[in-house]
């Protein structure tokens, strides 16, 4: 397989903070997502390829490791260990790999083809005679993806299927999920390696923001329009929840902007089922426009009573 740099996939230096390597993914996932460029192949193709950057660089220790050892990244650190183990006995014949005699590798294979083979750069050099032994089973590689949810979707548990290294995979996403918060769903990830266990998948969950609501943890707030004869008077208003309309008493004389709180209207408690945030509703009232000459008139007699 022919080395990519996912740096420069994703436009970005290699000295790039995590920040930055979200907000690249995120451009350019939109720029090529498949719903946004339908039947374009070299779209598709490179949104595959921006999402593999992403899962590498966006995992902290899977970019370590790329940083470290480039293509060979995936199996590095079995790669360098055993070269250490190789080459630091005299004559090449102790330690991990004591055994192996000159007529086990092939005519003209290197120690460079003999750990590409052991450790998955391809390649020949044991011509057929590889010892179970030495080869050992390594468990697969981790995956990493990102999930879109929008606000509400987050708000309630449910299922999604979606598909990763060519087979489907459902997920039960329970309600109140973080953005940003990570999960992990053991053996889905990359296959074991000569009978390993198969890696794991880590999804990031991205939760977009909504028109209404405004999260913060597990409370939500949002804006609410009344009349100023509403704001004057009092009166009741329809207040918009993520489970329907609930009634609101507004009390005489309430000032624009003040804030009220609706108990156990907010967010879903992540597993804490039951149980939810507050809704912190925020007055906005609005003024008359486009008043007759009568309504004029009235206004006039009111500030003059005030006086």
């Amino acid at each position: 397989m022919a080395y990519i740099d996912y740096y420069k996939v994703l436009g970005i230096d290699s000295k790039a903070s995590a920040d930055q390597i979200k907000k690249a993914y995120r451009k350019l996932a939109r720029k090529y997502h498949p719903d946004v460029n339908p039947g374009n192949q070299e779209a598709e193709r490179k949104f595959k390829e921006i999402n593999e950057a992403n899962e590498v660089l966006s995992h902290k220790e899977n970019r370590a490791k790329y940083d470290k050892y480039g293509e060979n990244w995936k199996h590095g650190e079995e790669y360098q260990k055993a070269q250490n183990q190789y080459r630091g006995q005299p004559g090449g014949q102790q330690g991990a790999y004591a055994g192996f005699g000159a007529d086990d590798f092939s005519d003209g294979a290197d120690f460079s083809d003999f750990f590409q083979s052991m450790f998955g750069g391809g390649g020949g050099g044991f011509g057929g005679r590889t010892r179970g032994s030495a080869a050992g089973k390594f468990k697969g590689q981790d995956v990493e993806a990102t999930l879109n949810l929008h606000l509400r979707d987050a708000a309630k548990t449910h299922q999604q299927t979606f598909e990763i290294n060519g087979k489907k995979v459902r997920i039960t996403i329970p309600a109140g999920i973080a953005d940003g918060q990570k999960i992990k769903v053991k053996g889905h990830g990359n296959q074991g390696h000569n009978g390993g266990p198969n890696g794991d998948l880590f999804i990031t969950f991205n939760i977009q923001e909504d028109s209404h609501f405004k999260r913060k943890g597990d409370n939500l707030s949002a804006p609410l329009n009344i009349d100023l004869y509403t704001a004057v008077l009092g009166g009741e208003v329809h207040v918009e929840t993520l489970d329907g309309n609930v009634n609101l008493k507004v009390k005489p004389g309430i000032q624009n902007g003040t804030t009220v709180r609706l108990k156990g209207k907010g967010f879903p408690v992540y597993k804490n089922e039951g149980e939810f945030g507050d809704l912190l509703v925020t007055y906005n009232v609005q003024l008359p426009k486009s008043l007759s000459e009568e309504e004029k008139e009235l206004f006039l007699q009111l500030k003059n009573l005030a006086k």
